[in-house]
């Protein structure tokens, strides 16, 4: 069985009977966590387990663990700082902001592989041009070139420990006050502005490969009539053929309000696959996530496929290991120095 393009939820802490029957269909390919599935790290290891044990090849799992307000696993992970901090200690010396980022990107990873998630979507790319509240401290500066330098240093940090990175949210969310979890954020700046700023930091990590793009639910009128994550030209003219990016490409969630413009849950689907989506994401509607893998029964994209194959994580050393090594604990001390709200309790044993 292949990986299908579909990812979705589950609404606890295991799986329901219903729940497994769907992760089997072949239209899907992925389960994508949140912290309403999370209580521990035993628990989290018994998910993760039983949902591996589902099929072969194995469900892709994923998670937003970024940090700051958006670190889905808390207790027995270590707290990671908003990225934006890291923007800050570039600002005062950039050799250490680097370092640090690797740092972050490396102790994020390695602690999520050493679970078994394959993927958290990270690093966020987009710029904080102080408009967004959604992205805000989610960004690590506010300058593009500051921005892919960190993010680099992140991404190599995430590799290292054997996990891909997903850039988001392509084109650039950071240019727009609307949150598109609950409406439509307009974005009025020609192509030439965006290739200038938020482009800059996605162009910059394809180059150097960047195994994963996540598209934001933003409209660009006057680029094109089509929201990106349904937009041809954003997906196949612009990010494969003109910026030859050879990676996964993923929609963001497909229940968002944003993703409204494009109809009911499988019109959303099958519009965001033929712009050139490789996998969508169907959070938080489990009946319409049901109509929109049986509306997909039959879809292949063989090139999709193995791109996703790609994206399972490498051989991680378990938690016990993990935490016995004394790059673990380094990272851990080094996080907590820059963290300007630091757990001064935190218990590195």
């Amino acid at each position: 069985m292949s990986l299908g393009p579909v990812m979705l939820d589950i609404e606890g802490l295991r799986p329901t009977a219903a729940e497994r029957e769907l992760l089997c269909r072949p239209e899907v390919g992925g389960v994508i966590l949140f912290s309403r599935n999370y209580t521990s790290p035993d628990q989290l290891q018994e998910l993760i387990d039983e949902l591996h044990g589902l099929r072969d090849p194995r469900l892709l799992i994923a998670v937003d663990q970024e940090g700051g307000r958006v670190q889905r696993f808390r207790d027995g992970f270590t707290r990671l700082p908003p990225v934006a901090e890291l923007g800050r200690v570039y600002d005062e010396d950039r050799a250490r902001a680097l370092a640090l980022a690797e740092t972050t990107g490396w102790l994020m990873a390695s602690e999520l592989r050493a679970m078994g998630v394959d993927l958290s979507f990270a690093p966020v790319l987009d710029i904080d041009r102080r408009r967004s509240s959604v992205i805000g401290d989610r960004a690590f500066h506010r300058r593009p070139e500051a921005v892919a330098e960190l993010a680099h240093a992140y991404q190599k940090g995430m590799q290292s420990a054997g996990m891909a990175a997903v850039g988001k949210h392509y084109p650039g969310h950071g240019g727009v006050e609307a949150d598109s979890h609950l409406d439509l954020p307009v974005d009025e700046r020609e192509l030439a502005d965006l290739e200038l700023e938020d482009l800059l930091p996605f162009e910059r990590l394809i180059h150097q490969g960047l195994a994963g793009i996540m598209v934001a639910h933003v409209l660009y009128p006057r680029i094109d009539a089509d929201l990106a994550g349904f937009s041809a030209f954003w997906l196949q003219d612009y990010l494969r053929r003109q910026l030859r990016f050879q990676g996964v490409i993923f929609s963001d969630d497909l229940g968002m309000a944003a993703a409204e413009r494009a109809g009911d849950m499988v019109a959303r689907a099958r519009s965001a696959l033929n712009a050139g989506c490789d996998m969508i994401l169907v959070c938080n509607r489990p009946r319409e996530a049901r109509a929109v893998v049986e509306a997909l029964e039959g879809y292949e994209n063989p090139a999709s496929q193995a791109r996703l194959i790609r994206l399972h994580g490498r051989r991680a050393l378990t938690p016990e290991e993990l935490r016995r090594e004394r790059r673990w604990r380094e990272a851990v001390a080094a996080v907590q120095g820059y963290d300007s709200e630091p757990l001064l309790d935190m218990d590195l044993e």
